[in-house]
């Protein structure tokens, strides 16, 4: 360790080994709390980089509780973000979840409680009455009667209690923050991922490719929001096969632009539930419609390869339908 920190103090990046060794010795609680903040404050002071990120992640997922029986399922989505963003969203992601397991796609949904938003992920599911409490052996198998699992991160990756003490007493980001949509147990073939601070699309790109995910889109919408959005033009890096292909996704072409970031906030947990279940059902502010509406047809393009064209119009039809609040008995 005392060569790696150096090589950080140095401001110079972790080879592979010198990663993969960090990251499985702060992971097994091999370090003292001060070379564990040392480590994360230089990767952060240095600046992270693609290589950097990975590591954590393999080394994260080797520590993982393990799904078994994904091979009998088939392809599976997962729609996240960095979070971070500071926005007081709707559960945006969380909505699309829903919508594509409504509409029979199957999604394994990993996520926390909230971060940056009014009401995370975990939170509003919770609200709901979904399960947190889904057993790795029984994961995949409810994945596939249901088309969803929430898969509840700090019951999947029971070595962080290495690293949440260290977090916690920094106050600040660390490299934890941006593998957070990287650790997904059950390997979603496909991911909508969202980032807050644009110049960490890159390295999020290049770490989800290497991951082996099909295909995959890493996201930054207008206003400054880890989610595309329809007030302005969003920001994509595609994902394929290992390639990454950058582009700019305007929503207005599409027929799903307009409103002002103020339009799709919310405050607290009650807000954010009665909104869920408003979009579920087909009504809610035009410009929430237009969000669920533009990230659930980036996920439909993801999924079934059609033009962003059709697959708009797919998802205007699927959210208008009320299909979601049909399947998981959340109408108003």
């Amino acid at each position: 360790m005392k060569e790696i920190l150096e090589t950080l103090a140095k401001g110079e990046n972790l080879a592979p080994l010198q990663a993969e060794q960090a990251f499985s010795h702060l992971l097994h609680g091999k370090l003292s709390p001060v070379q564990a903040g040392a480590l994360l404050m230089g990767l952060r002071a240095k600046g992270e980089t693609p290589d950097e990120v990975g590591a954590g992640v393999r080394a994260c997922l080797r520590e993982a509780r393990k799904v078994d029986g994904l091979d009998k399922v088939g392809p599976r989505i997962d729609t996240c973000g960095t979070g971070g963003d500071c926005r007081s969203s709707f559960n945006c992601s969380t909505a699309v979840a829903l919508m594509l397991a409504a509409m029979g796609y199957k999604v394994a949904k990993h996520g926390n409680r909230s971060v940056s938003s009014s009401c995370g992920s975990a939170d509003v599911l919770e609200a709901m009455g979904v399960p947190l409490d889904s057993d790795p052996s029984q994961a995949a198998g409810e994945l596939d009667r249901n088309n969803f699992v929430f898969l509840f991160a700090p019951a999947y990756h029971p070595a962080f209690k290495h690293v949440a003490p260290i977090r916690a007493e920094m106050g600040i980001r660390t490299l934890f923050n941006l593998m957070g949509p990287l650790l997904n147990p059950a390997r979603p073939t496909h991911q909508l991922l969202g980032v807050a601070e644009p110049r960490f699309l890159p390295l999020m790109a290049s770490v989800l490719a290497d991951n082996g995910v099909e295909r995959g889109a890493v996201v930054h919408g207008a206003g400054g929001f880890d989610e595309l959005t329809p007030f302005g033009p969003s920001t994509v890096l595609w994902i394929q096969d290992g390639e990454v292909r950058p582009d700019v996704l305007d929503p207005e072409p599409l027929g799903l632009g307009g409103g002002r970031p103020d339009d799709v906030s919310v405050i607290g947990p009650v807000e954010s539930l009665d909104v869920l279940r408003e979009l579920l059902a087909g009504r809610g502010h035009p410009t929430m419609v237009r969000m669920l509406t533009l990230n659930l047809a980036v996920a439909l393009h993801l999924l079934e390869g059609f033009d962003m064209a059709t697959s708009a119009g797919l998802a205007r039809e699927a959210v208008a339908s009320g299909i979601g609040a049909e399947r998981f008995g959340a109408a108003a």
